[in-house]
């Protein structure tokens, strides 16, 4: 490892080749030695004298050289540092993302530049607070915006995150880095959703909590893929993997259950009775189209169900046993229609009691269903 003090010789040497390359040595290593902390108060102060002669230096290697040793020194004088910030990208990019001396007005002073490659260095800071991710996302464009999305330390208030979406939601750059954060306000989840891609709704689903309307849209829409590929064993994988994955992060809700039986979903289904009664999901099937009332009933109860669904859940199931697809153009959603216009026919002739907001979002979609296929 090369010698990092600054001796008698390098001086010499300095004296002899007043280089580029020897000056910019010279700076590596008193930049190196000035982070130490057996420095006197004066020799201190003779360092940060040479270090302010050397932002004058033509040479940008020998900036740069300062730059790059002193970015994340803390001792750092503050206008040594936002001498640096301001010079060409190569000295100032590194200490504008990394120098905890700049403040916040220095940090908005950049930002309020407009170069997208200083608002990018700004935006990749750790711990970057929520007043500056707001700064950036109000003045950056969607690279800036993807940047701050990716970067986990930063602090984005719910309020940022929302101009956020607004602004650049559509552009897959920011959407992935976004919707893959540890956390979403469900607000965020909510209008984010409907922008992504397919994969992304289900990281969505899986991970951020959602209203629970959209997310047992999701389920459908989801599941809708594989259920117009029948029962091939790639569409068993997803639906378990699917299934599995909700339960795990705790979104495998009595009211997605309902929801996504009542549109037909009898896959989905039968995949969450199993994981939550425990039941292996070949028990768990003969056990729910069991010809009596014991096997429903039984798997119901393992699977610790509200009792009051048990109605609306058996009318969904005798229903599915009698509809089929028509295999003509829009078979799935005249098939959705008329499972959807049985299940609630029978909401009061049955006894079927279903929470209020699931009526309301059964019939919502009934409505969709109906203006979709009136279009066709």
């Amino acid at each position: 490892m090369a010698e990092q003090k600054l001796t008698a010789e390098d001086v010499a040497r300095l004296l002899r080749d007043p280089s580029g390359d020897v000056r910019a040595d010279t700076a590596r290593k008193l930049a190196m030695q000035y982070d130490t902390p057996s420095l006197s108060t004066s020799e201190r102060q003779l360092a940060e004298d040479i270090f302010r002669l050397m932002l004058r230096d033509a040479e940008v290697r020998v900036r740069e050289s300062l730059a790059l040793n002193l970015k994340d020194n803390p001792r750092v004088p503050h206008d040594v540092a936002r001498t640096l910030a301001s010079d060409v990208d190569r000295v100032a990019l590194p200490v504008i993302e990394f120098s905890q001396v700049l403040t916040a007005d220095d940090l908005k002073e950049i930002i309020h530049a407009h170069d997208p490659g200083r608002q990018k260095a700004v935006a990749r800071r750790d711990n970057l607070s929520e007043d500056i991710a707001s700064e950036l996302v109000s003045e950056g464009d969607a690279e800036v915006a993807a940047t701050l999305a990716a970067n986990e330390s930063a602090h984005i208030s719910e309020g940022t995150m929302l101009e956020l979406v607004e602004r650049f939601g559509d552009d897959p750059s920011v959407q992935a880095p976004l919707v893959h954060r540890a956390y979403l306000p469900i607000t965020v989840s909510e209008r984010l959703v409907h922008r992504v891609s397919e994969v992304l709704q289900d990281h969505i689903l899986q991970n951020h909590e959602l209203p629970a309307d959209i997310a047992a849209d999701l389920v459908v829409q989801s599941r809708e893929r594989a259920v117009i590929t029948l029962s091939s064993e790639s569409a068993e994988d997803e639906v378990e993997r699917l299934v599995q994955q909700m339960q795990d992060h705790g979104r495998l809700t009595p009211s997605i259950i309902v929801r996504s039986l009542c549109m037909g979903d009898l896959k989905f289904f039968e995949y969450a009775m199993s994981i939550k009664s425990g039941v292996p999901v070949i028990n768990a099937r003969i056990l729910i189209h069991d010809s009596g009332s014991l096997g429903l009933n039984g798997i119901f109860e393992k699977a610790s169900l509200p009792p009051s669904l048990l109605p609306a859940i058996r009318a969904a199931i005798d229903v599915i046993r009698e509809t089929d697809y028509d295999c003509g153009a829009n078979d799935l959603e005249r098939y959705q229609r008329r499972l959807l216009e049985r299940v609630l026919t029978q909401y009061g002739d049955l006894g079927v009691d279903l929470d209020r907001h699931d009526l309301e979002y059964l019939l919502s979609r009934m409505n969709t269903l109906s203006a979709t296929l009136t279009i066709a």
